[in-house]
């Protein structure tokens, strides 16, 4: 992307003044580095979303931002109901609420080093992982619909986890407002055998190590020391969320054109939120949410069985679980007046400020944890939300792809990805070597600069910077 298109506020903020049909203004964070090497369809798609109705403030991209369906991918725009604000299925993604937790273990890497490569075999073999890969578990209808509206809380009353998870989970582990019954009979059917799953892709579960602390004040606070061993967990709502999404979107088309709404890309389709579609996705949605929340407090419970067998003394108590690919009803300041408005994060993340009276009790005076994952060879960051307003309390999600999955079929080998980073000590397990391939760290933007771009613009605060010990993929 060519930096002339726009204006520069800030080593870290770059504007499109609106033009054409665009209500408010585009807002990119990124340095001028990462701003030359995003596709120029990140520019057209920030500017397409500035033109929805409703839409409040600025349409945002964070710094990993990059192409995606409708929405970029790290795209951020907050809608109000009121002035005939929409929602769009395409805001929120396909893989509804996949997100990041991390847990704490207890352990240093010396503790790790003694039985790695049995840990990551054991870890590879509880932890089902893959294109269409299922679980032990099966739920009928009736637990199926108690699941989509209980969260990680229904998964913590069956016996996978603890009542203290609850308290470091957005949302303290379920959406509000969930409604199963507008989740389709062929979304629930795809995820009947999908509970307690990766999936593919860029999924992943890792065994971490903290190689760096930046802020040692909020550190102390999150419970991370230099040389601790931490699990990360990233996965969403799998088939599920992914039928939701597909559903959705094709009605969505239909009901732009009956509500009069000119779509600037067919790919933003979209419903009025006081609509019967715009509140029946809402709650499908709310529904997905619940799914991956459930989804990781169980992929967590598989994870502590694993250690309790490998390793007896760890402990895995959560440190924080956080979503993207959502849509959340919240009160912000906008022009002086506080109002309640649909965020739409696609490939975003909360980043909350100190003293948000949605934060545990916990992270009160620290801000929110967030995660922010890298690739599977090179290293992830744990931030904290910094300064009240900025992109609706929004941060980056991740590294972010700088490259196609196509492109890095072409490039490299997964066998040798694999054994080149077995040299560098990371171990991985995967069932898919052409997904190896796909997610080579290779085919990722630098994830600290990403990061520092992140810190720069004032969206979070680096507190730890983390590399990968063993990570099994999808």
């Amino acid at each position: 992307m060519d930096p002339a298109r726009l204006e520069r506020k800030s080593a870290y903020e770059w504007h499109i003044r609106p033009y054409g049909k665009m209500r408010v203004p585009g807002v990119i964070f990124a340095s001028e580095d990462l701003l030359r090497g995003m596709d120029d369809k990140v520019y057209e798609q920030v500017a397409n979303v500035a033109m929805l109705p409703g839409i409040v403030g600025a349409s945002y991209a964070m710094p990993d931002a990059h192409w995606g369906y409708g929405f970029s991918i790290g795209g951020v725009a907050a809608f109000d109901a009121d002035l005939g604000g929409v929602v769009s299925a395409g805001g929120v993604g396909f893989d509804i609420s996949c997100g990041v937790r991390t847990l704490h273990t207890g352990l240093k890497v010396a503790d790790i080093d003694r039985v790695k490569h049995r840990l990551a075999d054991e870890l590879y073999r509880a932890i089902p992982a893959g294109m269409g890969s299922t679980g032990s578990i099966r739920l009928d209808g009736a637990e199926m619909d108690r699941m989509l509206e209980g969260g990680a809380r229904w998964a913590v009353e069956q016996g996978f986890g603890e009542k203290a998870d609850l308290e470091r989970i957005e949302e303290s582990g379920a959406m509000q407002d969930a409604d199963p019954s507008q989740v389709s009979a062929q979304a629930k059917k795809r995820q009947k055998d999908e509970m307690g799953t990766l999936g593919s892709g860029n999924h992943y579960l890792e065994i971490q190590q903290v190689i760096e602390v930046h802020a040692p004040g909020i550190a102390a606070a999150f419970g991370l020391e230099q040389g601790d061993v931490l699990v990360s967990i990233h996965c969403g709502s799998r088939g599920l969320g992914h039928q939701i999404g597909t559903e959705f979107l094709k009605r969505m088309v239909i009901a732009a054109q009956d509500h009069g709404i000119a779509l600037p890309d067919r790919e933003l389709a979209c419903a009025p939120i006081n609509s019967k579609l715009g509140q029946e996705y809402l709650g499908a949605m709310r529904s997905a949410i619940n799914c991956a929340l459930a989804n990781r407090q169980m992929l967590t419970h598989l994870a502590r069985k694993v250690f309790s067998k490998m390793l007896p003394e760890a402990r895995l108590p959560l440190l924080y679980d956080v979503s993207h690919n959502t849509c959340k009803l919240e009160e912000h300041l906008v022009d002086g007046e506080m109002n309640r408005l649909y965020v739409h994060r696609k490939g975003a993340t909360r980043a909350f400020w100190p003293y948000h009276p949605d934060l545990p009790r916990a992270f009160k005076e620290s801000g929110q944890p967030v995660l922010i994952g890298g690739s599977m060879g090179t290293a992830s960051y744990i931030l904290a939300g910094a300064r009240q307003g900025a992109a609706f309390g929004s941060a980056c999600h991740g590294a972010g792809r700088a490259m196609s999955r196509h492109r890095a079929l072409d490039r490299w080998n997964g066998r040798q990805v694999v054994e080149d980073l077995e040299e560098k000590g990371i171990l991985i397990r995967s069932p898919s070597m052409r997904g190896v391939a796909e997610e080579a760290p290779g085919a990722y933007k630098d994830v600290t600069s990403v990061v520092d771009a992140a810190e720069g613009a004032g969206l979070a605060r680096k507190v730890a910077r983390v590399a990968p010990l063993i990570c099994i993929k999808g």
